[in-house]
């Protein structure tokens, strides 16, 4: 028979013990006979029999050269090196084969060459009588099971007539090696039984298999048997009980171990147990360890480095995993790829990465391995359009991506919202077979659902051949993140209908669902649901406070929040943000006061929320204050944070602050360009907004729907009608955005206020899709101030046809109704809104002095100085009277009363009772500032300009619509308002 190397092509299996090679090893000899020493210790051990092997000479032939070739690890050599050798069976010199064959068969093992290891094999069984040899025998088990081949394995096993506690050892190796560990278990039984003398290789082999089926019993139960028969003084059995020991969670155990051995100079042992507590999560243990280790004096290893490098898990212990870098590098082991790709792993986790990139830059040799460590380092760290260009450098490597890199590339593509990216690599996994993999999957839904392509993301969901609940959880919260809130009940309901059980993950996502659909009833089910299961933690505690406030139920969302004992900073975002959604920004105010005296910090969410509440009250002194906290902290004022900030210093009234919180920005968002634009407008500074708005196109930034409707809300308060409209062009023509029933209504009011309301009306009814109520209440508006009664009839009866839940349109169609003396169809459409269950917002406004702000209502007495405010008020009216001569105008009061009392009613509003609060002790140098929650009516807006100038007093005041400057008898709205 010719022996021909024949390479195949094979694939990557887990490793065996190193264990196992060793005992195999130990039954290599060259002599004719073979004999088994007992050990002193077990009882039941005999000497096994000498087995006669091949007749070889007295003096059998050495077998270097084809030992040094082994050892060399090229198979096409060793093979003709192997065939060379065996040819001398013809001539006169005799050849031990046993020693001819072993090194061969090892050379496969440790290459996993099961194609090769079968030729050999098939020679040794036609060359000899290879049964007869327990040795060679001994080592095709190994050999196949090294292999991964357990059939071929048992098969040889099966058949030898004799065995040495090394074949036992083999087999059990085996099995512990290639994922069946309870037939390692089995073969250990029956080995007992047939009394087998055990020896120290046969406690790692069979521990390993204790491990993968975590049965610590088992171990235990093991390891009285090594303490019985003497093992447990050999190192590395010792090693191997304390490994099994912490693999299974018993930590104590494997520490009882490591303390009780009286010699701890073997680095082994220092390795395992190190490894245990930093494989437990037990960090600042395995430190401890380390550190006491180095105190001994003990040289680490490679592997010593990279379980102390694993402990350094989070920007806490970063210094000290610098320490071990300086200890790698005296120790020369910096050039170990393990090691280093340890220390990249090690910085990433820190969120060092700038030092992890230099290591990795200095890496010469990279595998897999690193790569995928900088990816995932990377993407962890928010650094994702750094992770998709690495891929891009990996490409141009040799190194392939496998599925953890493409698993780290489609997260990456999901946060930053790269559709395209994310579709090349879902094209490239599944060419090359990956797209059957679970985790890929679930992260392919997440990347579809972060892209905002639902059926894509569908689609992946129902092509994956394995489901998991993570499947299911991730699905479903696509859709509701995505608006999809029906779907994501129907599939909630599947989970249920398929047998499995709802998480408080899963439940979040169906809140957020239900938040959005403003269903309360299934709020109410799911909340009960919950408290059944006892899943009612922290988190979703948090939620059910977030959806109740959502859905309008604040009494609710109250009630939940006095439940939680242990607060945390998003159990007070929660409710902070339920009461800004609700309008209730003083209440929110007030909150944020109390969570600052349980010591709890707001984060950058938090502040958000807080900013909205002081923009809402236009409390500038308490965003000044917050802004201040911003800058003590080192917050960053980027992204949300600073479009909030700018937004409060906008709504606050004052425009230059708010202009240079921008301006400081460097990272300028669109979100930051659009509440800029939208600052100028809101100030009717049409122009600045719209050379903000080319200033941004100048800059490559993309405006969306909400950019053009700051900008057209701008143009409306500015007058700017032509700009208005040619910028309405741009948006459908240029960028090819579909315009909202927002854009059209703004378009609506452009004319309207300009007069232009034949040209409005045929706007109108040129819309391809049917005008909402808003665009009939932009139009009606006009028609009242240019007294256009048929237009205003028709925009009035549309409004009432449409139906709507915003009280102020019926209150818009009742008091043009109002204006033409009908006050019978007044009665008619007040009827109607209680009918529907809908109340008018009652007019209010407030002031921030001090460090409170001061709310007032129409003809309200209720604050502690309303005296002196009325006594106030009056004096100012008199002196407007006298000096200016004012005349109420009481065409401007809608209701069917005499005209005194129309006078009183008129003297009675809410921005003039906070006007003489303010003016009770006038700010020195700086404006009255005053918002209102409703349109400031025509009479006011004279009055408060005819204060200005008498009283020398500036004064701000945003009503609904606007920001109004006063000073010196001017407002800066040119009374277009």
């Amino acid at each position: 028979m010719c022996l021909q190397y024949c390479p195949a092509q094979r694939l990557r299996f887990p490793c065996t013990s190193s264990v196992m090679a060793a005992s195999a090893q130990h039954c290599y000899f060259t002599s004719s006979a073979v004999q088994v020493h007992p050990v002193p210790m077990l009882k039941k051990a005999q000497a096994t029999r000498a087995l006669q092997f091949f007749k070889v000479s007295q003096n059998p032939i050495k077998l270097p050269s084809l030992k040094e070739v082994c050892d060399q690890g090229s198979l096409k050599e060793a093979f003709q090196s192997l065939g060379s050798l065996l040819k001398l069976q013809n001539s006169s010199l005799k050849l031990s084969l046993d020693g001819a064959y072993s090194p061969v068969l090892e050379l496969c093992a440790n290459k996993k060459a099961l194609s090769e290891g079968q030729q050999v094999h098939a020679h040794m069984i036609k060359s000899c009588d290879l049964y007869d040899s327990v040795f060679l025998s001994t080592k095709l088990v190994f050999m196949y099971g090294k292999c991964c081949s357990l059939l071929n394995a048992e098969k040889v096993f099966g058949r030898m007539c004799h065995r040495t506690i090394f074949t036992w050892n083999a087999m059990i190796g085996a099995y512990a090696s290639n994922g069946k560990p309870l037939k390692a278990l089995e073969l250990y039984r029956d080995m007992r039984v047939l009394e087998v003398p055990l020896d120290s290789c046969t406690f790692p082999c069979i521990l390993k298999a204790c491990v993968a089926l975590n049965n610590v019993c088992s171990g235990t139960e093991i390891h009285g048997v090594a303490i019985k028969y003497g093992y447990n003084k050999v190192t590395f059995v010792d090693n191997s009980l304390a490994s099994m020991y912490a693999s299974c969670n018993d930590l104590d155990g494997a520490r009882k171990l490591f303390d009780g051995m009286k010699e701890k100079e073997d680095i082994v042992s220092w390795n395992s147990i190190i490894s245990a507590y930093s494989a437990n999560g037990q960090s600042v243990e395995a430190l401890e360890l380390f550190r006491e280790m180095q105190r001994m004096c003990l040289t680490p290893n490679t592997y010593t480095f990279v379980a102390a490098l694993q402990a350094c898990e989070d920007s806490f212990s970063d210094k000290l995993g610098m320490e071990i870098h300086a200890a790698v590098m005296k120790s020369g082991h910096c050039l170990d790829i393990y090691v280093a790709n340890s220390l990249l792993a090690m910085y990433l986790r820190c969120g060092k990465t700038d030092e992890a990139a230099i290591i990795f830059n200095d890496l010469d040799a990279k595998d897999i391995v690193s790569w995928n460590t900088m990816l995932s380092g990377f993407a962890q760290n928010g650094l994702y359009n750094e992770t998709l260009q690495l891929f891009y450098d990996m490409q141009s490597t040799d190194e392939k991506p496998d599925l953890v890199s493409l698993i780290n590339i489609l997260a990456a593509s999901g946060r930053l919202g790269y559709l395209l990216s994310g579709m090349e690599v879902h094209a490239y996994a599944i060419k090359n077979g990956f797209d059957s993999d679970l985790q890929l999957g679930n992260t392919l839904i997440d990347m579809y659902a972060r892209c905002g392509c639902v059926n894509f993301m569908g689609h992946a969901f129902e092509k994956m051949p394995n489901i998991d609940f993570i499947s299911w959880t991730t699905i479903i919260a696509g859709y509701a993140q995505n608006n999809c809130h029906t779907r994501a009940l129907e599939l909630c309901r599947k989970v249920q209908a398929v047998g499995l059980d709802v998480d408080a993950m899963m439940v979040e996502s169906i809140l957020l669902a239900c938040g959005a659909l403003k269903c309360v009833s299934l709020v109410k089910e799911i909340h009960g649901y919950t408290m059944r299961r006892g899943l009612f933690d922290l988190v979703l505690q948090n939620a059910v406070v977030n959806v109740y406030g959502e859905c309008g139920y604040i009494e609710y969302a109250n009630r939940m929040f006095e439940l939680i004992e242990s607060k945390d900073v998003v159990s007070w975002t929660s409710m902070i943000s339920c009461n800004v959604h609700s309008g209730l920004a003083n209440e929110a105010l007030e909150l944020c006061h109390l969570m600052k005296e349980t010591n709890v910090e707001p984060d950058s969410i938090a502040l958000v929320s807080i900013l909205s509440a002081v923009a809402g009250l236009s409390a500038l002194k308490k965003g000044k204050e917050i802004h201040g906290f911003l800058l003590r902290k080192g917050f960053i004022l980027e992204g949300s944070l600073g479009s909030s900030l700018v937004d409060m210093y906008a709504r606050s009234g004052t425009l230059e602050n708010a202009y240079k919180v921008y301006n400081c920005i460097r990272n300028k968002s669109l979100i930051l360009w659009t509440t800029m634009i939208n600052a100028y407008g809101m100030h009717g500074n049409g122009k600045a907004a719209i050379d903000l708005f080319k200033k941004m196109e100048g800059e490559r930034i993309v405006p969306d729907h909400i950019t053009f409707l700051a900008l057209l809300y701008g143009c409306s308060h500015s007058g700017l009608i032509d700009e208005g409209k040619r910028i309405y062009e741009i948006m459908r023509s240029e960028y090819q955005l579909l315009p909202w029933a927002e854009h059209s209504a703004c378009m609506v009011d452009l004319l309207s206020r300009a007069n232009r309301l034949e040209e409005a009306y045929h706007f109108v009814n040129g819309m391809q899709s049917e005008p909402t109520a808003e665009v009939w209440c932009a139009l009606l508006g006009a028609c009242r101030v240019h007294s256009n009664k048929e237009l205003g009839e028709i925009a009035a009866k549309k409004i009432l046809e449409l139906g709507t839940e915003n009280p102020g349109n019926y209150v818009l169609v009742s008091n043009m109704f109002a204006a033409s003396r009908r006050w019978k169809d007044v009665e008619e459409v007040r009827m109607r809104m209680k009918g529907i269950g809908l109340k008018k917002n009652p007019g209010c406004s407030w002031i921030e002095i001090g460090n409170k702000v001061h709310i007032f209502t129409a003809r309200d007495k209720s604050h502690p100085q309303s005296n002196e405010i009325y006594q106030k008020l009056a004096q100012m009216t008199e002196k407007l009277e006298r000096e200016v001569d004012y005349v109420a105008q009481t065409k401007y009061v809608l209701h069917n009363v005499e005209e005194e009392e129309k006078v009183q009613m008129l003297y009675g509003h809410s921005e003039r009772l906070a006007i003489a609060y303010g003016l009770l002790k006038p700010p020195e140098g700086t404006p009255i500032r005053i918002t209102k929650n409703l349109r400031v009516c025509g009479d006011c807006h004279h009055f408060i300009k005819l204060v200005s100038k008498v009283f020398r007093q500036v004064l701000v005041v945003r009503d609904a619509n606007r920001f109004h400057h006063f000073e010196d008898g001017i407002c800066s709205c040119g009374d277009f308002w």
